[in-house]
């Protein structure tokens, strides 16, 4: 996010106003890093500048990526290793106390971090100056034009940018070090070292750690070389400045990596990406060349059509039924309420089918695909027979068979394994869009379907044509599917998975739950310095990227900040559900509502949800913090479940509909700052496999989406009266205690 100065320096709204862009660049790279700076434009820097941000050994990246003449001033990161590894066993021997410790470690880092900071403002001047050089002769030029040396300054003007590129890159390095060798520390002697190191340094006046913080010396030269470059080639006489012309006309190499790297590494938000990241399959590295000719080998667009198409059929089917939910119940002999039930049983199945569906995916995405339509198929036509044959049963056992449909994680996986980079990001939003154009669009069209006739001695009516319209949809889709997908080949997909991390931002992995958690698992920053002892307590770099292999090895990698993330999402899924599955039944009860009254309700809450995602993925989330949006997101949705309680001797139809949307329209909200926040703070390790990121927020979605069901079934056995504060008064206090637990990790919500 652009709002990592804030995060990390305390600062006002209006202050970020006054520091360029730049400086946020040097305050993400130092502990928010992203691996991707320069590879977003590597058709600019070749294939090494790519390979320089793969995650390998970083003691002998270090070393090997030193630009020769400024080795002096690098962060000695063999030292500062070794140095931790000796106060370790000092500490253990009594040799030394902890204090102690901490306060050599502590006068040690800012001695390497005051040498940096003092040989960046060097540079920063001598940039300065051959800036201030080349618009001397710029002006001359500007009196007496000359093509022949206009030519030239240009490309002196590209020099100072190269330069300023090569400067970008000692910075990140450097930066990527301290960040490693505070989670070096906090792991061997188990501290909070790191949120303590930052917190006491981030406002300190004499701080070097403050001058990088507040540094608005790259952001003016950024800004002078690119207007002057951009003037130089662009103005020929039509504009009276370089600011009175378009700025999609400045189209410099240069600038546009420059900006390109500023861009990403202050997290620039658009709408795309926080689409994106609701499907936690955002990419992480940029491949190499021949990784990415293998993506490009595997990609299909048509097979990926039909992965968002299953997305989209499935949210229908999970939705279509709920207007009607309440009245099939009614018709079959049992309590209005039961429709939790029924609702909830697609969520049990789904609970089970997502772990053996992820696990399928790494084999094969055709055949999951062609088995999940099929059973899809089968569970629609028994839930649109129970009607007929007058059994619950049938109808119950037709949702499980729904739910057990559910290839949700296919379809995720297909994206993050088999779509080429360029579109990765467009991809993962369409899987995000599918889901809430699915979501609206299950309850309008069981709007529509308000009839009643017979056809031999089947039934169609409300109730069972939800059940016979999706069975003819899953046929269709499985003749499609059939013809038209494409299996991509799994040796080369692979290859590639160790390659990538589509859990979420760049860097998670490194930043596991952010500044003021240990960060630290086994299983990370494994490096071994050249001609070091290796270290037994430290796994192999090729350790460190596999994927979490079982379910014990995933909850392990889950630290505070990923288990509050997870918190989050089960309340705001079980909020939501509440709110929907129950809508029927009490908007019946209170304010008569008839079926087609309660599908366009429910639809329009559906048709909020990518207006409202716009909205703060283009805005909001560039203005304040991820963090700060979701506690007030929580608050608001706390307010709205508040409101929704009838407490009074009337409950109006206002009360309901504005409570059930400031519910809503936050629980989005909420969504989508939670998946952004889980991506940057889950292990790099949760990002592949079968036990990935996508599965946990799933398991943590489905899960509460099934003890809200099942809440409201238990519920119902009070009386209908009764039925909305007993369900709503957990939501209360799930939100509760998400808000407290939100409280407690704040500062490692990065």
């Amino acid at each position: 996010m652009t709002a990592a100065l804030l995060r990390l320096g305390h600062l006002q709204a209006s202050d970020f106003l006054e520091i360029r862009r730049a400086s946020i660049f040097i305050i993400s790279c130092a502990f928010f890093p992203r691996i991707e700076i320069f590879c977003g434009r590597s058709d600019y820097l070749g294939k090494e500048a790519c390979i320089f941000f793969k995650m390998v050994n970083f003691g002998k990246k270090l070393m090997k990526d030193q630009i020769p003449e400024w080795k002096r001033c690098y962060i000695n990161y063999k030292l500062m290793k070794k140095k931790v590894r000796q106060y370790a066993e000092q500490t253990q021997n009594g040799g030394k106390d902890r204090r102690q410790v901490l306060k050599e470690f502590s006068r040690m880092l800012d001695d390497q971090i005051e040498k940096i900071v003092l040989f960046l403002l060097e540079q920063q001047g001598l940039l300065a100056s051959r800036i201030e050089k080349l618009g001397e002769e710029r002006a001359n030029l500007s009196e007496q034009p000359d093509l022949s040396k206009i030519s030239e300054l240009c490309e002196a003007y590209k020099e100072v940018g190269l330069d300023l590129v090569k400067l970008l890159k000692f910075v990140d390095l450097n930066a990527t070090g301290i960040r490693k060798i505070l989670k070096k520390f906090d792991k061997r002697f188990g501290y909070r070292f790191t949120d303590y190191y930052v917190t006491s340094r981030a406002n300190h006046p004499y701080s070097q750690l403050q001058q990088v913080f507040k540094h608005v010396g790259l952001g003016a030269i950024v800004g002078a070389l690119s207007r002057n470059l951009a003037d130089l080639q662009y103005r020929q006489g039509s504009y009276p400045s370089i600011y009175d012309q378009p700025s999609d006309a400045l189209k410099d190499p240069i600038i546009d990596l420059i900006n390109a790297s500023v861009d990403k590494l202050t997290h620039s938000t658009n709408f795309l990406k926080f689409l994106g990241q609701h499907a936690l399959i955002i990419q992480e590295e940029i491949p190499s060349s021949g990784e990415d000719e293998a993506l490009e080998t595997n990609y299909h667009f048509m097979s990926l059509l039909l992965n968002l198409a299953n997305t989209f059929l499935y949210m229908v089917n999970t939705y279509i039924i709920v207007p009607t939910a309440d009245d099939y119940s009614l018709s079959l002999g049992a309590a209005p309420t039961v429709c939790g039930i029924i609702i909830g049983s697609m969520a049990v199945a789904q609970v089970f089918s997502s772990v053996y569906f992820s696990a399928w995916s790494n084999r094969s995405y055709f055949k999951p695909l062609i088995f999940s339509s099929i059973v899809l198929f089968f569970g629609n036509v028994l839930y649109a027979l129970a009607y007929d044959v007058s059994s619950l049963t049938i109808l119950l056992l037709g949702r499980l068979l729904c739910g057990l449909g559910s290839a949700r994680a296919v379809n995720r996986r297909y994206i993050s394994d088999c779509v080429p980079l360029k579109i990765r990001m467009q991809a993962s939003a369409g899987f995000v869009s599918a889901s809430a154009l699915g979501m609206a669009c299950g309850p309008a069209i069981a709007g529509l379907l308000q009839t009643n006739f017979k056809i031999y001695s089947l039934t169609i009516n409300q109730n069972t044509l939800p059940g016979w319209v999706m069975a003819l949809a899953w046929l269709i889709y499985l003749i499609w599917l059939c013809i038209s997908f494409k299996e991509p080949t799994h040796d080369n997909v692979e290859k590639i998975q160790p390659q990538h991390n589509t859990a979420g931002h760049v860097g998670i992995g490194e930043m596991e739950s952010g500044l003021a958690q240990p960060l630290l698992l086994n299983s990370e920053d494994k490096e071994n310095d050249g001609g070091e002892e290796f270290d037994d307590s430290e796994e192999a770099p090729e350790d460190s990227r596999m994927p979490a292999n079982s379910i014990c090895s995933a909850y392990r990698l889950l630290t505070p900040s990923v288990k509050v993330q997870l918190l989050i999402y089960f309340m705001l899924k079980f909020g939501m559900e509440i709110l929907l599955s129950e809508s029927s039944v009490i908007t019946s009860y209170y304010f008569k509502w008839t079926t087609s009254s309660v599908a366009i309700f429910l639809a329009i809450l559906g048709l909020t949800v990518l207006p409202v995602n716009a909205i703060v993925g283009s805005y909001i989330s560039n203005l304040f913090e991820d963090r700060k949006i979701l506690l007030a997101s929580e608050i608001m949705m706390l307010v709205g479940i508040a409101l929704s309680f009838h407490v009074t001797s009337s409950y109006t139809v206002v009360q309901y509909v504005s409570s059930a949307l400031i519910t809503f329209v936050s629980a989005e909200v909420l969504e989508g700052v939670n998946l952004s926040l889980l991506s940057r703070v889950m292990s790099s390790r949760l990002a592949r496999g079968t036990y990935n990121g996508g599965l946990l927020s799933t398991e943590a979605g489905t899960l509460a989406r099934v003890v809200a069901d099942g809440t409201i079934t238990l519920a119902g056995f009070l009386g209908e009266s009764k039925l909305l504060n007993v369900t709503l008064l957990p939501s209360v206090l799930i939100c509760i205690v998400s808000i407290a637990a939100t409280f407690l990790t704040f500062n490692s919500l990065f």
